[in-house]
């Protein structure tokens, strides 16, 4: 029997985080809205843990693929999906014992993330570890926070920077093209203030 160390998804988790911690993004315009996140810290302090009705690792493909009621928790942050890819980096490093370089980390099926009082959802998500991009997509993406909802169907997040931009349906969705948001007027200074 052989463990995985998953410490360096640790990155992947928190990169996760900012779809449900991110109340700068709830501003909105035409069919895109591109706004800066404050507090965009990645850091491997807290442990990982990740569940699912299967697990294969498929070396000769550096990858490992967890499906079936995947959950991954991270301090407060839950993630959940049907299926979660890992890859890794050709750099030599084994996946099944841990020692490689994660490249990317896709998820699909029903992609569910919450933090605290934060809950993002979509179908399906990527995290790119070298460029430190986060996607998260589907015919709809939801980001709410209590009664504040905002609704696209592309987030796309640079880690590096703090800019997300989310992009509106075209010919889903809603079928607008635009991007939509529900505030309810003074709840964001509240939320903002107890996530600072």
């Amino acid at each position: 029997m052989w463990s995985i160390d998953f410490r360096p998804l640790s990155a992947v988790a928190l990169g996760l985080l900012v779809l449900a911690s991110a109340p700068g993004v709830l501003s909105a315009q035409e069919s895109a809205t591109t706004s800066r996140l404050s507090g965009l810290k990645m850091s491997g302090d807290e442990p990982i843990q990740i569940e699912s009705d299967k697990l294969e690792v498929r070396e000769s493909e550096n990858i490992a693929i967890f499906s079936g009621n995947v959950s991954v928790t991270q301090g407060p942050t839950l993630l959940k999906s049907g299926k979660m890819t890992v890859y890794y980096a050709r750099d030599g490093g084994s996946a099944a014992t841990g020692s490689a370089n994660i490249d990317r980390l896709e998820v699909d099926g029903k992609v569910y993330v919450k933090s605290e009082n934060q809950v993002a959802t979509g179908d399906r998500g990527t995290f790119d570890m070298k460029t430190e991009v986060l996607v998260l997509s589907g015919k709809e993406v939801v980001l709410s926070e209590g009664p504040n909802v905002l609704v696209g169907c592309k987030l796309t997040v640079q880690m590096k920077t703090g800019e997300a931009q989310v992009d509106g349906c075209k010919g889903g969705g809603s079928g607008t093209g635009r991007v939509m948001m529900s505030i309810t007027p003074g709840t964001q200074n509240r939320s903002g203030s107890q996530n600072q």
